[in-house]
């Protein structure tokens, strides 16, 4: 399940909140730009950026700390791209989501011998779940949030998202809720305290189990490939990744019959248009 995905979707709903929460600015207009100063191995779908006035705010959420290239260069990588298209202030934050205590978490700054790049780190245990609960935009993600009393927490997130009186939008929050909380509680007390009658009517939670199931096949047929022939090259990826998961289900049974990595260039060839 893809947690950080989740954060983007409140963030581009939402726009006005984060910034509100992050840099303290009240804005009529902001704009959510597309993630196209992506490249890999960066992940595009943890990005997120907000443009108001002269100034984007550039929101990275992150599950792990670990990843290539690390987070600290990213973000030296994304500030000079963004600076160089937009020419404008950019204010950068990575967002951790689970708890740790590695020392990526609580690093704010690139250093190497000729430059030093800041940005900001906020570790969501760390947060005073008060701004959240009040907050539609962020309820989401209050059971992440500081606590000494986890279940009391999230008894109180259910309770105000009862509250919401407006059907879809208390089905939705429902189910971005259900899924951030699985970081921190088990499934049981989840199902129990947020109706899953609910979350299950969401159109939204369908749609992200379905993302997140996709990108768990997609996971397992490169990783099987990479396994029968080797490294795979990433223009056989990428064309795996356009698959819709109906195919992908297809494939999967497909590359059985795999004999040599030709195989599955031609059943792409056959299949990517049909």
């Amino acid at each position: 399940m893809s947690f950080d995905n989740v954060c983007k979707v409140l963030a581009e709903k939402y726009p006005k909140d984060f910034i509100r929460w992050l840099i303290g600015e009240e804005s009529t207009n902001v704009k959510v730009l597309k993630t196209e100063l992506s490249l890999e191995p960066i992940r595009a779908d943890s990005v997120i950026f907000l443009q108001t006035g002269n100034l984007i705010l550039h929101i990275e959420f992150q599950t792990l700390t670990q990843s290539n290239p690390a987070i600290p260069f990213r973000m030296l990588d994304y500030s000079v791209r963004l600076k160089r298209q937009y020419k404008c202030r950019i204010v950068q934050v990575v967002i951790f989501l689970q708890e740790t205590d590695d020392e990526i978490a609580f690093t704010e700054e690139y250093v190497n011998e000729t430059t030093i790049h800041r940005y900001r780190a906020v570790r969501m245990w760390e947060q005073d779940s008060s701004l959240f609960l009040g907050n539609l935009a962020l309820l989401p993600l209050a059971p992440l949030c500081q606590t000494d009393s986890p279940r009391d927490l999230l008894s109180q997130i259910a309770q105000e998202v009862a509250r919401i009186s407006d059907r879809e939008t208390r089905q939705n929050t429902a189910a971005y809720t259900e899924i951030l909380a699985g970081l921190r509680f088990e499934k049981g007390l989840i199902r129990q305290l947020l109706s899953e009658d609910i979350m299950q009517e969401s159109v939204i939670y369908q749609d992200i189990l379905q993302k997140g199931d996709k990108r768990g096949e997609e996971r397992t047929i490169i990783r099987q490939l990479s396994r029968r022939f080797g490294e795979i090259d990433s223009s056989l990826i990428d064309q795996i990744k356009l698959l819709p998961i109906e195919k992908l289900d297809i494939l999967a049974e497909a590359l059985l019959d795999f004999s040599v990595l030709s195989d599955l260039v031609t059943w792409l060839e056959q299949n990517i248009s049909s």
